[in-house]
């Protein structure tokens, strides 16, 4: 409080009618990003007051005026917190409701705060045994939690939220759990008034006096949070009835009293204190509030005047304040004479004197203000300092007095735009095949060849764009995933939460020691359902089976989206929107590896060593911490799976004098890490400076590093042309680490004294940050040679970005860009591991998972239902299983309406499995199911399409379903069993199930019904139920749907479809067929819309039977014999 602080303005708030009294101020607070003051009063009324004027800024009623005074104040940034006693409110700091929320269990609230989550979630409490958790976004309540006191007033400081009880004590709860870690005896009577910064809480409070009266405690209670310990109090005589914290200097108070003493003290030396009076006349000191900056404080009196003080010259509110939005000042209209005998035509239409921006004429639109052209990368690493500036020598990338062109309009020519959708392409070929042939081709080369003529281009080329999915009425199987990878290996979908992990996911399927022993964990007997190893080997699997289509990591991901520990480590995008991609993918590196080696180790038995995850991934060293003062020395065990480079100091990398450090230079250092810090040392007894080092004992067959760029002098290392080397050789003799690259391992090769293991490159994760226009994304650059099973020298490098797969030369691989592609993650692996793909796991499958009933409820009857015998019903190649798949829907479509009026999709609804039927597809029991399993769903379900689900509310709901539910890995992992073990999988329609399935099944395992009875020609497939009524003279999903009902009917389907083909009669049945189903419309009688058409189309009957159904389709004869009868045909 400097000498020059003065009272600067006061207010009263308004009455709340005329000849009313003004209303006194029940809570007021100072903004924490604008320069307001908000006030609330005891009728639901809040008002702000804007800058050091204190001018009437907005005002509006929040709550009713039945629930009394608005209790406190929080603020976000785009809006503001109040609480009353039954409601919690929620606005724009311009008065706008965002959301009002009331509930029955609202007895009476007194206080709230940010939880750990920060302003996304509050915790609101009172004077009840209940608390509540309350989304600020959706304005909903997420949790109630019980109250272990009944609370009046919440701080947050740090880690902890501080929460005063009725009866005078303090309660120190953790802001993530919410649990009571320490309970403090504050005050005898109750607490008045609390603020809690950095390491300290202060508390003013009543006691009780005789005659049963209560009177303030002549003293303030200090209590250290970083000790959870009591501190000393403070004396303040004349009774202290309010307490601040300072924002800036933490360790300083102000207390004040009733009667207008302040005083002003530090909390390490209380002796020294700094009083002062205030003249408040006829009125008494009603509340304190200190503005964040610490430049400004409010007080408010008993009159219902709030006063601020502060110095004139440096007032200010926040510490750095965002401007206030005000409203536009009306126009008043134009003065004109009026009156009885004025023609109405002369109050015109508005009129314009000048002409708008939108029709000005070309002639005066001009183009200005291009960006400079970027210097050239070799160029900047190669200047030497000089009096007047920088020289360095021309590297001739450019003709004599060219310039570069930097307009927008080039720009934006870079873009990637969208394919056409197939429907489209279909209609297109009918008419212009050729030409559109010739300019897709022309497309792919300019995508691939002409950006790459010079790789020492400095423009973004189009292939490291955003790729975007688009999508027509059809959905996604009508894009085009093909325009953008005609490679053998495929790329993985965007549209799903988190897929920033899909550039590191390729590059752990690339990398064949990490591959193995993921598909070897897949196929044992693990069925954890958090694990993440499980689903890594699903998706590898899924991708070396789909070959270059298109696959997406959904269920990957939402495992990964379940963990909580994700949320705490920022690496979901949702809860960490302003946390660089760089780093989020580089934390997610280092946490998977964690956790996929403790996934393989909880499967092995105790005390076994380390796991084969651990030899691959694990780096072993043995960290050792000197002291600087006596040299005492203590030494620990230590592993770590990702190593972090660390570049040298900025003075170090500007000296021209010494060389720039070559990578392997870079990487021993990091490797063998040796840092200075402050540690407690044993032999001093006292806090020291340690010398921290490690010496490495082990190292992995894989080496995942993190390229942790955080300087612009890293940055322009890695632009140095082939400064990342595609090999490197390390030895490690005697806790020492050397590291070698180029002609230097080389020589060590042929010399052969030392045992050198030789590591190369497989594949780089870059961030990629091509301007303005487009938002900052993952891709990888990788050699797919390594991983491939025919040993092969010659290396192919691919560029994996997203679902854009394209092949690229190996300089374009390994060049970097300070200013748009830089490194995130590496990974190299040893050179004898080449080519090493170990598909053993098929031989070694545990299918114990498919003869084991694993739920409580009791077995079905085994005319219902029958589990696969061990011995004799064991799945073989070819053996057919009819399968059928019933979803819910867990997230609604994200749609646009243009301008036109039509309709864009902008995201998809996301499906979830909910139930899955799987039946004998020939033996003694064929039509019997094995599997019908429904799945547990633990998030909210949007919508559970019971029409065609037949899913009902409930069902998957582990409390309340009739059903033995398991989980999806569970379910999921028995499909993936079918697979490898050679099923033949027969159904209707199941390219959609496989894929909301997350399974990709080659087509020589599928038998799809729906392109066995498909005529091209006539451009429609037609649905299971109407195949049934006209094929098999079936009635099926009369009320709902049922999976094993559909199954079998596929079943018989194709039964069916072979006694056509052996009979030769196939195309003249499906002509049959459509035939019919022209009449019917294609639908079977009963289903809504099936009326039959007139004339040449009439109803086709049985006589006297009146049946909406056709004559039964038994096969003809040919040649005086029948085809087969299959599996409960018609004819049987």
């Amino acid at each position: 409080m400097e000498a020059d602080w003065d009272e600067l303005a006061f207010v009263q708030l308004p009455p709340p009618g005329p000849h009313h009294p003004p209303t006194p101020v029940a809570t007021f607070a100072f903004d924490t990003s604008q320069e307001l003051l908000w006030t609330g009063n005891s009728l639901g009324r809040i008002t702000s007051f804007y800058g050091a004027t204190l001018e009437r800024y907005t005002s509006y009623r929040g709550h009713a005026a039945a629930e009394g005074p608005i209790k406190q104040f929080l603020f976000t940034e785009k809006g503001i917190l109040s609480i009353s006693k039954q409601s919690v409110h929620y606005a724009h700091r311009r008065g706008i409701t965002q959301w009002h929320l009331t509930s029955n269990e609202f007895k009476d609230l007194s206080c709230m705060n940010f939880t750990s989550k920060g302003t996304r979630e509050i915790l609101v409490a009172g004077c009840q045994d209940r608390m509540f958790k309350v989304d600020v976004e959706k304005g909903t309540i997420t949790e109630t939690l019980p109250a272990e006191a009944q609370y009046t007033i919440m701080k947050r400081a740090g880690q902890y939220i501080c929460a005063a009880t009725k009866t005078g004590g303090i309660h120190i709860l953790d802001s993530n759990s919410l649990s009571n870690i320490k309970a403090f005896d504050g005050h005898t009577g109750s607490i008045s008034d609390m603020d809690a910064k950095g390491d300290f809480l202060a508390t003013c409070g009543w006691s009780p006096r005789q005659q049963n009266a209560y009177m303030l405690d002549p003293f303030t209670h200090v209590f250290s949070l970083k000790t959870l310990k009591q501190l000393p109090p403070i004396p303040f005589h004349t009774g202290a009835a309010f307490v601040r914290m300072h924002p800036r200097m933490s360790t300083t108070a102000i207390i004040a009293s009733h009667n207008g003493q302040m005083q002003v003290i530090d909390l390490m030396n209380p002796e020294a204190a700094n009083l002062r009076q205030i003249n408040l006349y006829d009125s008494y000191l009603h509340g304190l509030e200190m503005a964040p900056s610490g430049e400004a404080f409010a007080l408010s009196d008993s009159n219902g005047q709030v006063h601020l003080w502060g110095s004139p010259s440096k007032v200010h509110f926040p510490e750095y304040s965002n401007p206030t939005e005000f409203a536009d000042h009306p126009i008043p209209p134009p003065t004109m004479d009026w009156s009885p005998d004025t023609p109405l035509n002369t109050v015109g239409m508005p009129y314009y004197k000048e002409n708008l921006l939108s029709s000005w004429p070309s002639h005066i639109v001009f183009e200005v203000g291009a960006p400079p052209p970027k210097i050239d990368a070799s160029i900047l690493s190669s200047m030497t300092r000089t009096e007047m500036g920088f020289f360095a020598k021309n590297p001739r990338t450019k003709r004599r007095n060219q310039a570069e062109s930097r307009r927008q309009s080039d720009r934006v020519t870079e873009s990637l735009s969208a394919p056409k959708f197939l429907s489209e392409q279909s209609r297109a070929v009918q008419s212009y095949s050729s030409d559109t042939d010739g300019k897709t081709t022309e497309t792919m080369e300019s995508l691939t060849d002409l950006h790459l003529e010079d790789v020492t281009r400095k423009e973004v080329p189009s292939m490291y764009g955003n790729v975007e999915i688009k999508y027509s009425k059809f959905g996604v199987d009508d894009f085009d995933f093909a325009y953008y990878n005609q490679t053998p290996y495929s790329g993985l979908e965007t549209h799903i939460a988190n897929s920033y992990a899909n550039s590191l996911l390729q590059l752990l399927r690339f990398t064949p020691l990490i591959r193995n022993i993921a598909l070897q964990h897949t196929a044992s007997a693990c069925l954890f359902e958090s694990c993440l190893l499980c689903e890594l080997g699903f998706l590898i699997d899924m991708l070396e089976k789909a070959a270059g289509l298109n696959c997406q990591a959904s269920n990957f991901l939402k495992t990964f989206s379940s963990l909580s520990n994700a949320v705490s480590l920022n690496l979901l995008e949702e809860f960490a929107p302003n946390v660089a991609l760089t780093s989020m993918v580089q934390n997610l590196n280092r946490f998977l590896l964690d956790k996929i080696s403790d996934e393989v180790r909880q499967m092995l038995p105790l005390n076994s060593g380390p796991s084969p995850m651990d030899r691959i991934l694990e780096t072993q060293a043995r960290a050792s911490m000197r002291c600087a003062q006596c040299a005492n020395e203590t030494a620990r065990g230590g592993k770590n799976f990702v190593n972090e480079l660390v570049y040298p100091a900025k003075h170090v990398m500007k000296n021209t004098r010494i060389p720039r450090p070559t990578f392997s230079q870079i990487l021993k250092a990091s490797v063998e890490r040796q840092d200075q810090t402050r540690g407690w040392c044993t032999k001093c007894n006292r806090y020291q400076q340690m010398v921290q080092r490690k010496t490495i004992q082990t190292i992995p067959g894989v080496l995942m590093l993190n390229a942790a760029i955080q300087s612009h002098e890293a940055k322009l290392l890695w632009s140095i042309p082939h400064w990342l080397p595609q090999e490197i050789g390390i030895i490690v003799d005697q806790g020492q680490f050397y590291c070698f690259e180029g002609q230097d391992l080389k020589l060590h090769l042929q010399r052969g004294v030392f045992d050198i293991m030789v590591f190369e490159l497989i594949g780089v994760v870059a961030d990629i940050n091509s301007g303005e226009h487009q938002k900052p994304h993952l891709v990888a650059t990788i050699n797919t040679a390594p991983s491939s099973r025919e040993a092969t020298t010659e290396d192919k490098w691919h560029l994996f970005n997203d679902f854009l797969v394209r092949p690229i030369p190996k300089e374009e691989a390994l060049r970097f860009e300070p200013g748009w592609k830089l490194p995130s993650v590496l990974t190299y692996q040893l050179k004898a591991a080449r080519n090493k793909i170990d598909d053993s796991w098929k031989d070694n499958l545990d299918a114990s998972i498919l003869y084991r009933w694993w739920s409580s409820n009791p077995t079905p009857p085994d005319s219902k239902f029958k589990l696969l015998e061990a011995q004799a019903e064991a799945p073989k190649p070819g053996y057919p299983v009819a399968i059928d798949a019933e979803f819910i829907r867990l997230q609604a479509e994200e749609i646009e309406m243009k301008a036109d009026g039509t309709r864009q999709t902008i995201r998809p609804d996301r499906k979830g499995l909910a139930r899955v039927s799987v039946c004998r597809g020939s033996g003694e029991h064929a039509g019997l199911p094995f599997i019908d399993d429904y799945i547990a769903v633990s998030e909210p379900v949007v919508d559970h399409l019971t029409a065609w689900s037949g899913i009902s509310p409930g069902d998957l709901n582990r409390e309340t379903s009739p059903h033995a539910l398991v989980s999806l890995k569970h379910a999921y992992k028995k499909l993936w069993l079918l697979l490898n073990l050679g099923c033949v999988f027969v159904g209707h329609s199941l390219a959609n199930d496989f894929r909301t399935i997350n399974i990709h099944v080659p087509k020589n395992q599928v038998v799809d019904t729906s392109n066995l009875f498909f005529l091209p020609e006539y451009k429609r497939k037609l649905n299971l139920k109407f195949l049934a009524w006209c094929v098999l003279k079936e009635s099926i999903q009369q009320d709902t749907h049922d999976s094993i009902e559909d199954a079998t009917t596929a079943l018989k389907l194709w039964r069916k479809y072979e006694e056509f083909v052996d009979a030769g009669v196939l195309e003249q049945m499906l002509n049959d067929i459509y035939a019919t189903g022209s009449q019917y419309r294609f639908k079977a009688p009963g289903s809504g819309g099936a009326n039959v058409g007139q004339g040449a189309m009439g109803m086709v009957s049985q006589a006297g039977t009146g049946r909406n159904t056709p004559e039964p389709m038994t096969t003809p004869k040919k040649g005086g014999m029948f085809g087969t009868i299959g599996f409960r045909s018609p004819m049987r």
